[in-house]
């Protein structure tokens, strides 16, 4: 009886295997995308990478720097330093100065709040055809948007206000790493070209 059981099912899960093919047409179409193209020899950063915007923002790639693709946020990117954690990116903000002064200070790096009068006797550096003010923090770094605090980082960057825009750029990094960058950091700065 057991046999005539296993040979029953093994018959019934056979018959299905059996069955004709069915031949299917599809008459569906799609839009030709980004990957459809052909791939363009000697493409700048801005054709490479796919949903890239133009840059308003052109600049040489440090030597050591690693470009990296724009964002939303970050319309260049870069990653530096012997640890490959140390990020640089240049940004088009909102708010004021003193508004990303502050948010870089105060909520990145939980240093005091400051108030213009203060954020005037900053150091002032140049940065595309004009200059801006530079800004440092050391401590416990918090990147937000649920990323984990990360203890012994360091900033430096330059905010300037260009055109009616906020200007950004900034690295982010262990200390000792963003400390021996800040000279590159500087020369990049003085160095990007407004496009837009």
């Amino acid at each position: 009886m057991k046999r005539r059981v296993t040979l029953l099912v093994s018959l019934l899960a056979i018959l299905p295997s059996c069955e004709e093919k069915k031949e299917m047409t599809v008459t569906e179409t799609r839009k030709i995308s980004a990957r459809d193209a052909a791939p363009k020899l000697f493409a700048t950063s801005d054709e490479r990478f796919r949903n890239a915007k133009p840059s308003p923002v052109k600049g040489e790639t440090p030597d050591g720097w690693l470009a990296l693709p724009a964002t939303d946020i970050r319309v260049l990117n870069y990653r530096f330093g012997v640890s490959g954690t140390g990020e640089v990116w240049v940004s088009i903000s909102s708010g004021t100065v003193l508004d990303n002064v502050n948010r870089w200070l105060n909520k990145q790096f939980a240093a005091p709040a400051i108030d213009q009068a203060a954020m005037e006797k900053l150091r002032t550096v140049p940065i595309t055809d004009g200059t801006g003010v530079w800004v440092e923090a050391t401590g416990q770094y918090s990147p937000g948007m649920g990323a984990p605090p990360k203890p012994g980082y360091a900033l430096a960057g330059v905010i300037t206000s260009i055109q009616g825009k906020i200007l950004t750029v900034k690295m982010v990094g262990p200390q000792a790493e963003v400390e021996d960058a800040r000279p590159t950091l500087e020369a990049f700065a003085k160095n990007l070209k407004w496009v837009d």
